[in-house]
């Protein structure tokens, strides 16, 4: 029994071992961003037509906020990271939303234009950001309320919306030299972040509103006696 549970020790140690050094290895050789200084939060902006990507414009950099993390272009090499300022994890390809993004955008908000139109984008404060994202994804806010900021704005069709984000793909995949790497699964802790809080915020209520099925049991065996008690208060024939 002793040799048994040493074996599946050993067996898990050397998983553990083997799959830190695969992580180590895509690592190798590729340098993390440096901090970003900010004197204060900074404001965001949120880019058009786009899948509620925000952008901040003030900045050399290219720093994005995307699907509840920051997301960093530095070097041809993407990174992500809860904070706007620090912690990058380097990220092996590029984040979908990027071929959503017009690259001039740049252009666009330094000339309050957007595609022909007078673009009056709004700076919106850090904390109010903070606050309101997610509900302004969900009830798709800046595309149907807001129009982006752009009066009298016709969005562009989805088919040619498709077909912008192909070519987009094409040019940066040339430009990144990524190679076949598109059709692999995205990490899922990004996809997670986003549509679901750190634990430790959810944890507290989900086990109020939904207790656990030990807790559950009594109340159903209750509610349904067993069939030996139910018999003795039919009536006999």
């Amino acid at each position: 029994m002793k040799k048994a549970w040493s074996g599946i020790i050993l067996g898990v140690v050397m998983v553990a071992i083997v799959t830190v050094s695969a992580r180590a290895d895509v690592t190798i050789g590729i340098s993390l961003p440096p901090p970003i200084v900010f004197a204060a939060p900074p404001d965001v902006i949120v880019i058009p037509d786009t899948s509620d990507v925000y952008v901040i414009p003030t900045i050399a950099a290219d720093v994005f906020f995307w699907n509840g993390w920051w997301w960093r272009l530095w070097q041809n090499n993407w990174y992500y990271s809860q904070y706007y300022d620090r912690d990058w994890v380097y990220y092996n390809n590029i984040p979908r939303f990027y071929f959503e993004v017009d690259p001039n955008w740049r252009t666009y908000y330094r000339r309050h234009y957007w595609c022909g139109y007078r673009w009056d984008y709004e700076h919106i404060p850090f904390t109010r950001f903070e606050r309101h994202w997610r509900d302004w994804h969900e009830h798709r806010y800046w595309e149907q309320q807001r129009r982006w900021g752009i009066p009298h704005y016709r969005p562009i069709p989805e088919r040619q919306l498709h077909e912008m984000r192909q070519q987009r793909q094409e040019q940066y995949e040339r430009k990144f030299n990524v190679q076949q790497r598109y059709n692999q699964p995205h990490p899922p802790q990004p996809m997670q972040h986003v549509q679901q809080p750190r634990p430790e915020q959810q944890l507290p209520q989900q086990h109020v509103q939904q207790p656990r099925p030990e807790q559950q049991l009594p109340q159903q065996h209750v509610q349904q006696p067993r069939p030996e008690q139910q018999l003795p208060q039919q009536p006999r024939p």
